[in-house]
């Protein structure tokens, strides 16, 4: 495969894809320089030209094919694989699947999008035997009357979006100036549309008009899926635009840490809040119960590592009490397993998730990752002189229920059984918390008669899901789409076991999977076109995308900072360096720097989420029009940012 290989068609309204000359336009590229390379892909100055005597509107495709049996795709934050298209297609959240023709609803053979939709600005396609893609601007500019690919260091007015694509059946990736959301538009998990008729999405050429711009095309060999972080690679370095500069880490910590204990700690409940909404300044508060992830553990554990930073003995007060409450009554005395969610004063597993599980019972994601926090909480105390040895016991006698659980493969439970505490379900890679549970737990005793199982663990969630560079199964609220999330915890189970070992192959593998969680982390800044993103600055590069399911930005994945720092302490790699720095820099631009900054809240307000492109506008103002962010103060959400901000980053001084 060449550049010479590269196909352009063009489509305008009520017709088709077709040769550009149909509708009067004309193209050519020049060739500059490269081998096709992950390191040095083609790049050419590809020229469009309008021939015609009227204006052109409509879309551009570029179309470059390749020769593969079953291609797998990666367009990064929206299609991975197939985007488990060979998995049952009936579920409760939809999103972009393929399969070949013909389908159903929602899967499809081609997917096109809106370039923003994308972390980085590439369709790549893993052929079985090479790696193969397309790369140019994700955006065009206005400067000085011109039309002008955007690029880091070129400025001028927004003129329009590009769009990125792919065919399974036809086997090409694509590049499109102008943009469709096609076959169908995911606003959300559950409210799609068809493909809209050509309108602002147009790409625009007056009579004798032309635009020029540079694209980039990837052609090498390639032993499996994971060879496409080469090419991310290449890509962060050709488009990478650093965040703003927010606060100092110091600010930012104090100004979110007083919100959430000043506004969202509820001592009758011994909680934090899920929610809390500011209508007018007249705060409405609801408690969304859960043991972690969206509450809980995932608020207190980051709080009390705040309030050791900032020597406030009222904050530490709230999360040990939080902490405390949660080790004392949450665990089923029928398996051993800490129940997930608390409503008036009695535990359950009947969180706001319970009608999404397959089945009822314990969810490992919930459970691993309360066992987590509950350590790391506890070496922080005992750092500082606090013991608290009924916290390490709790973590010890759950995990002798769970370190049973795993199956044949070496994999731990998506759902655990109510009564037995046995694996209900698997599949999924929400597990992996109980394996960086057990692994921290042996770090942190040195009791290591579990390591041969851990290892064998390892290797599977390795070799099952970051090998195909297709997670799934993390969060419980988009029935085992690919995500962003469930890798966060592989990450962190293969940073302990690497400490137990010193084993490089572990460090190389941890490596993999901050690559893939890399993917979804943006690369540049992409121009947010509504309010209140819009107006105050707000920076996407350094936020990672939640999933190809939820398409927005929620800070999760700050949380892993540590993991960085330690991964770059050891291998030295400026990538890696890089990219963590962005994640810190976009850590501490997120949350109100005064009263109503975002339109909503008090200073340090934040919520989850951060909506960069078209996706997951359902929030409005009250005059019915779409807003970017959630109007609500999130205590988790806020709770990732503190995990980023209050660890190693703060002891090191990183500020930019």
């Amino acid at each position: 495969m060449t550049m010479r290989a590269l196909r352009f068609e063009a489509r305008q309204a009520g017709g088709e894809y077709a040769p550009l000359d149909k509708a009067g336009l004309s193209a050519n590229w020049t060739a500059v320089s490269g081998s096709g390379g992950a390191s040095d892909p083609w790049t050419g100055r590809v020229c469009v030209k309008n021939e015609g005597g009227a204006p052109f509107s409509g879309v551009v495709r570029l179309c470059l094919p390749f020769e593969a049996a079953e291609p797998r795709f990666f367009l990064p934050g929206f299609i991975y694989g197939t985007n488990r298209g060979e998995a049952p297609l009936v579920a409760d959240s939809q999103t972009p699947r393929l399969r070949p023709a013909p389908t159903e609803f929602p899967a499809s053979p081609w997917w096109m999008t809106r370039a923003d939709r994308l972390s980085h600005p590439v369709a790549l396609a893993f052929t079985g035997q090479r790696v193969t893609g397309l790369c140019a601007s994700p955006y065009f500019l206005r400067a000085e009357g011109t039309r002008v690919a955007w690029e880091p260091g070129v400025s001028g007015a927004f003129d329009q979006y590009a769009g990125f694509g792919c065919d399974l059946d036809q086997r090409e990736v694509w590049y499109t100036l102008g943009y469709e959301n096609a076959p169908w538009f995911f606003l959300d998990s559950h409210h799609y549309s068809p493909r809209a008729e050509l309108g602002e999405n147009a790409f625009v050429l007056a009579a004798g008009e032309e635009v020029t711009f540079e694209l980039a095309a990837f052609d090498y060999p390639a032993g499996d899926a994971r060879a496409i972080d080469g090419a991310i690679r290449w890509v962060y370095g050709r488009f990478h635009e650093p965040p703003r500069e927010g606060l100092p880490t110091a600010t930012a910590v104090s100004d979110i840490a007083e919100a959430v204990s000043g506004e969202a700690w509820i001592e009758a409940n011994s909680a934090y809040a899920g929610f809390v909404f500011d209508w007018q300044h007249d705060n409405e508060v609801r408690l969304l119960p859960s043991i972690t992830w969206t509450n809980g553990l995932a608020v207190a554990v980051p709080m009390l590592q705040a309030a050791r930073r900032l020597g406030r003995e009222d904050m530490r007060a709230q999360a040990l009490t939080c902490i405390d409450h949660i080790v004392q009554t949450s665990l089923n005395p029928i398996n051993g397993l800490p129940f997930t969610a608390e409503a008036d004063g009695a535990w359950s597993n009947r969180g706001w998730w319970y009608d999404r599980q397959p089945v009822p019972g314990h969810a490992a994601y919930l459970v691993g990752q309360a066992l987590y926090y509950i350590l790391k909480t506890w070496d922080l105390e005992r750092r500082h002189g606090a013991e608290h040895p009924d916290w390490l016991d709790y973590v010890a006698r759950v995990l002798a229920v769970t370190e049973g659980s795993r199956n044949a493969d070496g994999e731990y439970p998506y759902i655990f059984s109510e009564t037995s505490g046995a694996g209900l379900c698997y599949d999924a890679m929400s597990g992996a918390w109980c394996l960086a549970a057990a692994a921290y737990f042996a770090a942190l005793t040195g009791d290591r008669s579990r390591l041969p199982a851990l290892l064998e663990s390892e290797a599977h969630y390795h070799a099952a899901y970051v090998v195909p560079m297709t997670c799934y199964g993390g969060p419980l609220d988009i029935d085992k789409q690919v995500d962003s999330e469930g890798v966060l915890a592989y990450i962190r189970a293969a940073r302990w076991l690497h400490e137990l070992t010193g084993d490089a192959g572990l460090l190389k593998r941890m490596g993999e999977a901050i690559e893939y969680e890399f993917t979804f982390k943006f690369c540049y800044n992409s121009p947010i076109k509504v309010p209140p993103l819009s107006k105050v600055g707000w920076s996407s590069c350094g936020g990672s995308i939640t999933s190809v399911t939820n398409p927005h930005i929620h800070p999760m994945s700050s949380t892993i900072v540590d993991e960085l720092m330690d991964y770059v302490e050891k291998t030295g790699d400026g990538y890696v360096e890089s990219r963590l720095m962005d994640t810190l820099l976009w850590s501490r631009q997120v949350s109100s720097t005064f009263d109503g900054e975002y339109d909503y809240g008090k200073r340090g307000w934040m919520s989850e989420r951060f909506c960069h492109c078209e996706g997951l506008l359902t929030e409005h103002y009250p005059d019915g029009s779409p807003a970017s962010t959630w109007f609500a103060l999130m205590p988790w959400a806020c709770g990732c940012i503190l995990e980023a901000l209050c660890g190693r980053a703060w002891e090191t001084g990183k500020e930019a």
